[in-house]
């Protein structure tokens, strides 16, 4: 063998041999694994009201729901991906909220956190054929039953059935044997307000009792003289309220100022820590409350987080019963997301209606269930009365038969 060939040979096997040690070297190396691209927040809506005739409850309810994305993604998102609102006031106008909702559908949105009774209604068709989920602050029963309105969640006991517990609670607490009770229903001029009247008038002629006719009050009255004096002829000994807060406040003060002992059921909606501010002493022991919900504050496990959210971001603010409305809404809704199979408005529905005993830790006044045949959250609520300290304190329990023939009524 010449010396050039030798000399070649020795120059490939040295290269050769250095490669080797070069990769082995490199296998040494622990390899990083290529970084995942962060994966895009899921983005949901909200239609609130803060400015419209029923932002005297809607305003802490819309705060509520966006703080209660900040603590989803403090406490892990959804499943590890971040949530974001889009979330708009549209003045409790059913056009805007229209509006805000084909918005929304552009962008690919499939939930919703909405609000109220006549733009949930407006939609309701909509939604259903676009399948998009639309979890709303209006619990009106013609909204629970999927047979009809599939796409439609919400998280308090129903109108329907609070209104029949006011009537049973008269009922049960009626202690005159010579006669039976005479009730009226007072109610603003608006779907939210009447939806219910059909299932209390019901429920109270099953009950036996005597019904006046009906009161309307706007939802952004000042004085309600005419309607109670018109009541007055009838001097009945209950009244239901189904309006707001605000205009709760100005019936329960004109009935004192024309003197009558009349006493009042009120719905969700008008009766809340604010109302015996409002009213003053004219609500004590006379002024009684349907509420799914305890109260903001009340020592119970799922009012930590709350009372931590509020103490970082409002301190200085006062909240209501209605924050927590919203909150539940988001935790349930929080479930849903992470158990869903698919991040779409069919994958989220299926979530929700295998919903089941769902614990609030005391934020309702039962456990929330969903089914793919029922989405009434639960029938029970607390009921709650003014005393004679002006003092918000509980006085019973009401749980109302789940039967077939009231669902969607």
């Amino acid at each position: 063998m010449s010396k050039e060939i030798y000399r070649s040979r020795w120059v490939v096997l040295a290269a050769a041999a250095l490669m080797v040690v070069s990769l082995g070297a490199l296998g040494c190396q622990k390899a990083e694994p290529p970084k995942e691209a962060p994966k895009e927040p899921i983005l949901i809506g909200g239609i609130f009201d803060t400015t419209g005739p029923t932002s005297d409850v809607g305003a802490d309810y819309a705060t509520a729901a966006v703080d209660a994305v900040e603590y989803i993604n403090a406490n892990g998102g959804i499943n590890g991906r971040e949530l974001q609102i889009e979330a708009n006031d549209y003045a409790y106008k059913v056009p805007q909220a229209v509006e805000l909702y084909k918005s929304y559908k552009d962008k690919g949105i499939f939930l919703i956190q909405g609000w109220g009774t006549g733009d949930t209604n407006a939609l309701k068709e909509q939604i259903n054929e676009d399948k998009t989920v639309y979890m709303s602050a209006s619990y009106d029963s013609l909204l629970n039953d999927p047979a009809k309105t599939p796409y439609n969640f919400y998280v308090g006991t129903s109108y329907g059935d609070a209104i029949r517990g006011a009537m049973q609670f008269i009922a049960d607490t009626w202690t005159d044997t010579s006669r039976k009770p005479k009730v009226v229903f007072i109610y603003p001029d608006h779907p939210y307000g009447k939806a219910p009247i059909p299932a209390g008038k019901a429920m109270a002629e099953a009950l036996g009792f005597t019904i006046g006719d009906d009161q309307s009050v706007a939802l952004n009255a000042k004085e309600a003289v005419s309607q109670l004096t018109n009541m007055k002829q009838f001097n009945p000994d209950w009244a239901w309220i189904g309006g707001t807060t605000a205009s709760t406040a100005v019936i329960i003060k004109d009935a004192a100022k024309l003197g009558l002992g009349t006493k009042f059921l009120i719905n969700v909606w008008g009766f809340d820590e604010n109302l015996p501010k409002l009213a003053g002493d004219t609500a004590n022991e006379r002024a009684y409350g349907m509420a799914p919900f305890t109260f903001f504050g009340v020592d119970v496990p799922g009012m930590k987080p709350i009372l931590e959210m509020h103490q970082k971001k409002h301190p200085n603010d006062t909240h209501t019963v209605r924050y927590i409305q919203a909150w539940t809404s988001m935790m349930v809704m929080w479930d849903a997301l992470k158990k869903a199979e698919t991040l779409d408005g069919p994958g989220i529905k299926a979530a929700l209606e295998k919903v089941t005993d769902f614990d609030t830790g005391g934020l309702t006044a039962a456990s929330i269930t969903f089914t793919p045949t029922d989405h009434r959250p639960n029938t029970t609520l607390f009921i709650y009365k003014v005393d004679a300290e002006g003092k918000q304190v509980p006085v019973t329990k009401a749980t109302l038969e789940r039967k077939p023939e009231w669902l969607g009524q």
